[in-house]
């Protein structure tokens, strides 16, 4: 891995050809992928991933970072391995995470307009406009995203310019994280010898992976279950619409079963991954299952229990997260479209089980997501658990685009003090490069 002080051996070069690199970070697992620019495949609108490594996650707990040193060296691993695989150095990382409580906030705005059609600097204003509502202390904005534009009250117009009237309006997404949590996200990289080029959501960037685009367009919930947090991404008329994160994850599943069947945390989640369900099946009750006691006494004996005791251990919390997120989801006002379907990514959702559960408690269809505009994948990668790192390069090669530079954006946070500031063209500015350049 490259330290710091050789980014700039060979900037000529990696500006000609740039590399793109993900890096998922979560509680149990960090994984890097690595595209080249030959990997973008205009004509299906797939990528071919060059490289890709993952280790286990160190440092992260609660959906937060508890320990930046081993942080820094779980990400240096993951990204080396990546490195090694793809033959190509990387000097920098776009994160996918979902730590650090990450909120979305809609905002709207209406600014009148001339006689002339709707330009570029009206487009700015509005957004401009919008950010200065953005009343967020210690958060930090990661997604800036043009909802849906109107003229004159007449909604759902994609794209405003040319058109006439005497009002724009604009709904706006924006998603944020914790100020504390960014800010140790960033040290966390510079440990590394790594540039933090961006900071991206979980759940929209498994979104990005694992959706069809009838999805997005017709109302969609990805749901991304790692191991610290349960995160969604709700989906409709093309475009994001909420974010919603619960700091339970499949970790504490694991948890659970540590503590109700006394045996070690290795042993737990061995016994959830071989044998562990969140629905009930055949022979349950005569089938037994074993684990190591806990405890460093090797002539203890292992524990051995029915395997229908692991589904009432397992089902519990699992259905207990689902409909904690339901119920969120319902208090944030976020309107499902009729019909809207349920896609589960992330590690945990691969539990047995975890798919009817979901159908029960949202009474939606459920599937379950895999990164399936990445058809080159080894099957160690492609699997739901790497939703989110193929969808960080699926965003850099095909957007969607935010309405403001999320590098500039992370420069610092947006705080009220922004507003006057918004009609000088400090983000107006930003905003009109965008239009010119993804419009």
């Amino acid at each position: 891995m490259l330290k710091k002080g050789e980014h700039q051996i060979d900037a000529g070069r990696a500006s000609r050809a740039p590399v793109v690199a993900a890096l998922d970070l979560g509680q149990s697992k960090v994984a890097c992928f690595i595209m080249k620019p030959e990997g973008v495949r205009h004509a299906d609108r797939t990528i071919r991933v060059a490289g890709a490594g993952h280790v286990q996650s160190q440092g992260v707990r609660g959906g937060g970072i508890v320990n930046m040193d081993e942080t820094a060296q779980a990400i240096g691993r993951a990204v080396e391995r990546a490195e090694r695989s793809a033959g190509s150095p990387v000097s920098g990382v776009v994160v996918s995470t979902a730590i650090g409580q990450m909120k979305s906030h809609r905002v709207r705005a209406q600014v009148s307009l001339g006689a002339n059609p709707i330009g570029d600097a009206d487009l700015a204003r509005a957004i401009g406009m919008a950010l200065a509502q953005l009343k967020a202390p210690d958060r930090r904005p990661i997604h800036v995203l043009p909802v849906a534009w109107s003229v004159d009250g007449a909604r759902g117009v994609r794209d405003p310019r040319s058109m006439r009237g005497k009002a724009l309006g604009l709904d706006l997404l924006i998603v944020s994280m914790a100020e504390g949590a960014f800010t140790a996200l960033s040290h966390c990289l510079e440990l590394a010898h790594l540039d933090l080029q961006g900071v991206a959501a979980a759940p929209v960037t498994a979104s990005l992976a694992a959706l069809e685009d009838d999805e997005m367009e017709l109302g969609c919930v990805c749901i991304e279950m790692g191991g610290g947090v349960t995160s969604a991404a709700v989906w409709g008329d093309g475009s994001l619409l909420h974010v919603e994160t619960l700091s339970v994850g499949g970790d504490h599943v694991t948890a659970d079963i540590a503590r109700g069947l006394s045996t070690s945390k290795s042993g737990a989640e061995r016994l959830k991954t071989l044998h562990g369900s969140a629905m009930a099946g055949p022979n349950e009750d005569r089938e037994m299952v074993e684990a190591p006691a806990r405890g460093e006494d090797p002539s203890a004996n292992p524990v051995v229990v029915p395997r229908a005791m692991l589904k009432t251990v397992i089902a519990p919390r699992v259905e207990e997260t689902l409909e904690l997120l339901r119920d969120r989801l319902k208090a944030s006002g976020v309107v499902l479209h009729p019909g809207a379907g349920i896609v589960l990514t992330g590690g945990a959702s691969q539990l047995n089980g975890v798919r009817e559960l979901a159908t029960r408690v949202f009474d939606r269809p459920v599937r379950l997501g895999r990164p399936q505009r990445a058809p080159h994948l080894a099957d160690a990668a492609s699997g739901p658990a790497f939703c989110a790192s193929a969808g960080v390069l699926l965003r850099a090669a095909y957007g969607p685009r935010e309405a403001v530079s999320a590098r500039k954006l992370m420069s610092r946070p947006i705080t009220a003090a922004d507003a006057p500031k918004v009609h000088r063209g400090n983000f107006a500015s930003r905003a009109a490069l965008w239009i010119r350049e993804n419009f």
